[in-house]
């Protein structure tokens, strides 16, 4: 192989995994049928590549957690429309500590509120919580690839 090929086939090996890593980033993927009699919504995809739609909902939704438990994601969307993840929050039903969550929220910039609901259990909201939250697996450093066998 020529050292040009071989530039232009690391160069493309570098793109490959620089893409893998922007598809694994949570991030918003807004549905096609976005509107559902009076609710929008979205879907959120997190570190694991699973998808969590939710119903997107104003801020003056002191309620959104009253009537049903739920994972609430504050969401900050510029100018653009392109929204951007504040917090993420395991709330369970009559959630006591919801409004104040909300208030820090709405102090970072958030603009709306995601609401995920179809999600049942303290531990599978836990759960979703940690994979819209979760940092992606960091490879190991270089030096631990060069152990030395005897």
């Amino acid at each position: 192989m020529s050292a040009t090929r071989k530039i232009h086939w690391v160069a493309a090996m570098h793109e490959l995994a620089a893409d893998r890593t922007k598809r694994n980033s949570i991030r918003e993927e807004p549905l096609r049928a976005a509107i559902r009699g009076s609710h929008r919504l979205t879907v959120w995809r997190g570190h694991s590549g699973r998808r969590y739609v939710v119903t997107i909902l104003p801020l003056t939704s002191e309620d959104a957690v009253k009537t049903a438990a739920g994972v609430a994601l504050a969401v900050r969307r510029n100018a653009g429309a392109v929204a951007t993840l504040i917090a993420v929050r395991s709330c369970r039903q009559g959630d006591p500590g919801f409004l104040g969550w909300l208030a820090a929220c709405c102090q970072r910039g958030a603009t709306e509120l995601h609401v995920h609901t179809l999600t049942e259990g303290e531990a599978g909201r836990a759960a979703v919580v940690a994979d819209l939250t979760a940092r992606p697996p960091q490879p190991p450093p270089a030096s631990a690839a060069l152990v030395r066998v005897a």
